[in-house]
């Protein structure tokens, strides 16, 4: 008669299922370190740049592209001190699906930009990064708390707004978009999902 072979410990079974478990759970849950007083700061910020492209009209792409590369470096930054307060990597599974849904909008939004200036209308600029900034927020927030994508739709209907309305109203639909909205959101994620 055969030998049954040895059945395994129930210890090595448990935590072979919770392996299992937290690798399902990590892939299905959502990423919450969005900042909400990074949004703020990224608002503020916002809200400087209009000022300075209010100021130095001749300037105004220069500053507003500036201005996306401090609010990118300050979110960015805010978003690693949040997870690294919450215990979240930043290469989780839901970090990974939030960066895939919100980059490529931003690329577009890049080359977009790019082709306006070669078509020398310059003056589409603001509807667009609004526009493609919104998308890309949609997007990753499909992957983030439920606030998220609102905040998203509002950054595409301003967008909206702005390339329908005169071109000199391109500092101010910026400044109540990325300044507005940054401010307004940030401050109910920071109240409502732990800062």
């Amino acid at each position: 008669m055969a030998s049954r072979p040895e059945p395994l410990p129930l210890h090595d079974h448990a935590i072979d299922n919770l392996r299992y478990i937290r690798a399902t759970m990590e892939r299905a849950g959502s990423f919450t370190a969005v900042p909400g007083s990074g949004g703020i700061v990224m608002g503020l910020s916002a809200f400087a740049a209009a000022m300075a492209a209010m100021t130095y009209s001749e300037s105004f792409l220069a500053i507003w592209i500036c201005e996306a590369v401090v609010a990118l470096l300050i979110g960015t930054f805010a978003m690693a001190q949040k997870a690294r307060a919450m215990k979240v990597s930043m290469a989780s599974g839901p970090a990974r699906k939030f960066a895939l849904g919100f980059t490529p909008p931003l690329l577009v939004g890049v080359v977009l930009t790019l082709a306006a200036l070669r078509a020398n209308v310059p003056t589409l600029a603001p509807g667009i990064w609004m526009c493609m900034y919104g998308t890309g927020i949609i997007a990753g927030g499909a992957f983030s708390v439920s606030i998220i994508p609102v905040m998203g739709i509002g950054f595409v209907s301003f967008g909206v707004a702005a390339l329908f309305t005169p071109a000199s109203w391109g500092n101010a639909w910026l400044a109540a978009a990325f300044g507005g909205l940054h401010i307004v959101f940030g401050s109910i994620i920071a109240r409502r999902y732990g800062g």
